[in-house]
C-alpha cells in the first residue's frame, strides 16, 4: 500500500514552504511572541487568499476541495515555519465540526467564510486548568442560551465564533455553536507558555446559541472530531519536529570545539540520531492516519491515536535536544530554540495531554485485540 502523497500535493507542499520562507513566519512568529498581536493578521489574511484555510472543505461550499491530505501537508509546512496564525482552530476544529455535524444550512452559513478567511472559528471545550474530561463540563444551554465558563480556548481572543461543548436541557452533552461578539459573552486573553499562539478565558451568560448535530450526541461526535483533528495536529507536530531537527543539525555542522565540528562528536551524533529515527517514526505514523483519515477509514480512531502519540512525543524530543545542541547559547532569548519547545508543548495539550492519548491507544489495541480473538474463535460480536 503506498501512503505517499501525490505530485500534487508535493507540489502544494513546496509552494507552501516557499512562501512561509519568503515571509519569514519563524521571525513573525518571535514579533507576535513579544507583543499583544495574538497573531499575524496579514500573514493569515494572504494563507486565507490562497485558500489554504478551506483546504479539505468541499468546493460547493467555497473551499479547494483537496480533501485531508491537502490540509496534512498544509499543516505539516505551518508547522514547521511555527506560524502565529489560527490555522488549527479554524481549519482543525471549527469547520471539521461543522462539516461532520452541521445542517445544510449552518454549511451554506459557516463554511464558506471560514474557507474565505472571513471568520475564524474554534472549539471551546475545556473549563480550566486540567484534563478536558466530558464528565466534569458545567457549562450547560436552556431555551437555548449558553451560561458557563470556558477557558483556554485556543484563538479565543481573535475567533468570531466557537463551537462549544456544554450540556443541554436532557444534561447530555452537546455541541452549540455561538457568536463571540453578540451579548453575554466576555472573553479576556490568558496567558500560556507559547503566546505566538493567543488563548483566552470566555464567560458566557445566556448568549444565544444554536445546536450543532442531533441532540445528545456530544460525546460521540466530540470523539470522532478528536480523532479528526488528532491526525492534523500530528502533521503539524511532525513539521515542527522536523525543522528542530534540521536547526540543531545545522548548528552542528558550523559550531567548532577543539578544533572539529561538534556533530562530530559521539554526545551530539547519538542526540540526533535518536530525534532523526522518534521523527521518521511520528512521519510513518502520520501517513497511516492521513491514510485512514482521508478514506475515513475503520482503522481512524487507532490510527489517530498513535499519530498523535508519536508526533508529539518526537516534537517534545526535538525541541529539547535543539536546545541542548546549541548548548548554553540554546538558552538565551535571542536563540529561536525556544520558539519551538513552547510550540511543542503547546501542542502536546491541545486535544488532552499526551498521557491522555496514550491511555487512547491502549484502549483502543485492546479493544482490537480483543474483537480479533473473538474473531478467531468464531465468537459473535
Amino acid at each position: 500500500m503506498n501512503f505517499d502523497f501525490s505530485d500534487e500535493l508535493k507540489q502544494l507542499r513546496e509552494e507552501a514552504r516557499r512562501f512561509l520562507t519568503e515571509r519569514n513566519a519563524l521571525a513573525q512568529a518571535r514579533r507576535v511572541l513579544e507583543s499583544d498581536a495574538g497573531h499575524d493578521a496579514a500573514l493569515w489574511r494572504e494563507i486565507a487568499q490562497m485558500g489554504w484555510i478551506g483546504a479539505a472543505i468541499p468546493e460547493a461550499y467555497g473551499g479547494a476541495g483537496l480533501g485531508h491530505l491537502g490540509l496534512c501537508v498544509l499543516g505539516e509546512e505551518l508547522g514547521g515555519s511555527l506560524a502565529p496564525v489560527p490555522f488549527s482552530s479554524s481549519a482543525y476544529l471549527a469547520a471539521e465540526a461543522i462539516m461532520l455535524a452541521g445542517s445544510a444550512a449552518q454549511k451554506e452559513r459557516y463554511l464558506p467564510r471560514l474557507a474565505q478567511g472571513e471568520a475564524i472559528g474554534t472549539l471551546a471545550l475545556a473549563e480550566g486548568p486540567r484534563a478536558p474530561g466530558l464528565g466534569r463540563l458545567a457549562a450547560a444551554v436552556a431555551r437555548e442560551r449558553l451560561s458557563g465558563t470556558k477557558e483556554p480556548v485556543p484563538d479565543g481572543d481573535v475567533a468570531d465564533f466557537a463551537v462549544a461543548v456544554a450540556r443541554g436541557a436532557d444534561r447530555r452533552l452537546g455541541l452549540f455553536i455561538v457568536d463571540l461578539r453578540a451579548p453575554g459573552v466576555a472573553r479576556e486573553r490568558i496567558a500560556t507558555i507559547d503566546p505566538s499562539r493567543g488563548h483566552a478565558r470566555l464567560v458566557f451568560s445566556d448568549a444565544a446559541v444554536e445546536p450543532l448535530g442531533a441532540a445528545g450526541e456530544g460525546e460521540h461526535l466530540i470523539e470522532r472530531l478528536f480523532d479528526r483533528a488528532a491526525v492534523l495536529f500530528a502533521f503539524e507536530q511532525l513539521g515542527g519536529a522536523q525543522a528542530a531537527l534540521d536547526m540543531a543539525k545545522g548548528y552542528a555542522l558550523e559550531r567548532y570545539a577543539f578544533g572539529r565540528p561538534i556533530g562530530s562528536f559521539q554526545a551530539i551524533k547519538h542526540k540526533l540520531a535518536d530525534v532523526y529515527v522518534a521523527t521518521e517514526l511520528a512521519r510513518s505514523n502520520a501517513y497511516y492516519g492521513a491514510w485512514a483519515l482521508s478514506q475515513n477509514a475503520p482503522e481512524l480512531p487507532l490510527a489517530a491515536a498513535t499519530a498523535r502519540v508519536a508526533a508529539g512525543d518526537a516534537f517534545y524530543l526535538a525541541a529539547k535536544e535543539n536546545i541542548q545542541t546549541h548548548g548554553g547559547m540554546g538558552y538565551t532569548w535571542a536563540f529561536d530554540c525556544h520558539l519551538y519547545y513552547r510550540r511543542a508543548k503547546l501542542l502536546a495539550l491541545a486535544l488532552g495531554s499526551t498521557r491522555v492519548w496514550k491511555d487512547r491507544l491502549i484502549t483502543r489495541l485492546e479493544a482490537r485485540n480483543i474483537a480479533t480473538l473473538d474473531g478467531a474463535a468464531g465468537v459473535a460480536p
